[in-house]
């Protein structure tokens, strides 16, 4: 912003520079106008929408390649690794257009397509979230009709929100032509960025919810193996443990990702250093990085589909265990 505000108070001021003719002037606002300076930060965040966009695009070639890859766990974690993957290259296309072509429309898309990109990414991760709740409060009915249906509904209503907050931007709630409702990421609104945070924050308290939930179930199951048992084996244990930690893994890297983004959305202000705003984004876009690590490259399956993908010639030696949700 404050770059954009020197380069409009420069053009406006140039052409009638004073103590010079006409002819002057005229050859002024004749010159080509000088490059823009690219900001490190815009730089760090096309890098790091690049390697967002190659993660995420192997994950959904992977899924899309491997007809074995058709449960409702795997359609979720397709329908992160699109948002993601587009997400990636809305933070791509935002620095060539920011840089290669200078346009109020052009921005307004590109705006609403990252909007809706990170939102349907965050929508995904509470729809996996539902998922593997679901997989350990109804494992009898889990593998149904029933289940299914539920996955595509949340797939529906996911990108269907997302979708509708993409498009507010370019269909009028923008700050174009009113710099006062500005919020700190221009050209959205102070309200819509608000709306924005209070969906966040609201996704992020069900997640939290439902892995307390999933945490008790879990637990739940060792103490009655347990009770079977006569004792708690040390593998049970173990494996307790391990689904604990990586549930708060999860969790702590949703919530440290995109918590200092949202709180700053509420409390920032336009006329903050810019610094500030790219302090927090940064990190948040890192979640789009992470994600295919946690939910896609850990599963086996999808490890074993990319044996098939990349090398051609697998060879059944390496033993792959089938995984449910329920197995976070």
């Amino acid at each position: 912003m404050e770059r954009a505000a020197a380069l409009n108070e420069s053009g406006a001021a140039a052409p009638w520079l004073p103590g010079r003719g006409d002819n002057a002037s005229l050859e002024l606002a004749s010159r080509p106008p000088a490059p823009p300076i690219i900001n490190p930060w815009d730089v760090m965040l096309c890098v790091s929408g690049t390697a967002i966009a190659c993660e995420n695009a192997i994950v959904v070639a992977i899924i899309c390649y491997s007809p074995s890859l058709r449960t409702p766990m795997f359609m979720l974690i397709g329908s992160l690794a699109t948002a993601d993957l587009l997400a990636g290259l809305g933070l791509i296309l935002n620095f060539v257009f920011q840089y290669v072509i200078r346009s109020e429309t052009v921005s307004l898309i590109t705006v609403g397509f990252l909007v809706a990109s990170f939102t349907a990414s965050v929508s995904s991760l509470l729809a996996i979230t539902v998922d593997r709740y679901l997989s350990l409060y109804n494992a009898l009915t889990y593998y149904s009709e029933r289940t299914v249906l539920c996955i595509h509904t949340m797939l529906v209503g996911t990108w269907g929100v997302s979708l509708c907050l993409g498009l507010l931007p370019v269909l009028g709630w923008n700050c174009l032509h009113d710099y006062a409702a500005c919020s700190i990421v221009r050209p959205l609104t102070k309200s819509n960025v608000t709306l924005l945070s209070a969906s966040f924050f609201l996704i992020f308290i069900i997640m939290l919810h439902l892995y307390i939930e999933i945490c008790k179930i879990v637990c739940r199951h060792a103490h009655q193996i347990a009770l079977q048992q006569h004792f708690l084996t040390a593998s049970h244990y173990v494996a307790t443990k391990k689904g604990v930690s990586t549930l708060a893994i999860i969790l702590g890297t949703f919530g440290a990702s995109w918590l200092p983004f949202a709180i700053y959305c509420v409390v920032g202000d336009p006329d903050y250093p810019s610094v500030y705003t790219y302090a927090t984004l940064l990190p948040a876009t890192y979640n789009s990085m992470i994600n295919p690590i946690i939910y896609a490259y850990r599963n086996q399956e999808i490890q074993r589909s990319m044996w098939v993908l990349f090398c051609g010639c697998f060879q059944s030696k390496v033993s792959f265990r089938s995984r449910s949700p329920s197995d976070v």
